[in-house]
């Protein structure tokens, strides 16, 4: 059984949590749900659920990144150069100085 009920009626009445497989918090004057409550029935299937989310988004975004990732080649003049010292060897060439 689910329920929706406002953060107030959580704190008056935190044994309201027990008698759900999961609750929805929300704020009423907004309608907006702040959180979900998830009994201890369900929560390493949705443990599981969330790391496995979490694991997909990362990779996508290593996905994302990996088009770029040696598409660069870097002058032999820089050789091991790396952060601000580089900044200032590329600004020096830029520049003439």
């Amino acid at each position: 059984m689910t329920k929706r009920v406002g953060i107030r009626e959580v704190t008056r009445n935190f044994s309201i949590l027990d008698e759900y497989d999961y609750v929805e918090i929300e704020d009423k004057k907004t309608h907006k749900v702040k959180g979900i409550f998830v009994s201890e029935k369900y929560l390493d299937d949705v443990r599981e659920f969330l790391e496995d989310k979490r694991a997909r988004e990362i990779q996508e975004q290593l996905d994302e990144m990996s088009r770029f990732v040696g598409s660069m080649e870097r002058e032999e003049r820089y050789g091991d150069l790396e952060g601000k010292a580089l900044l200032k060897e590329a600004a020096k060439a830029k520049g003439g100085l």
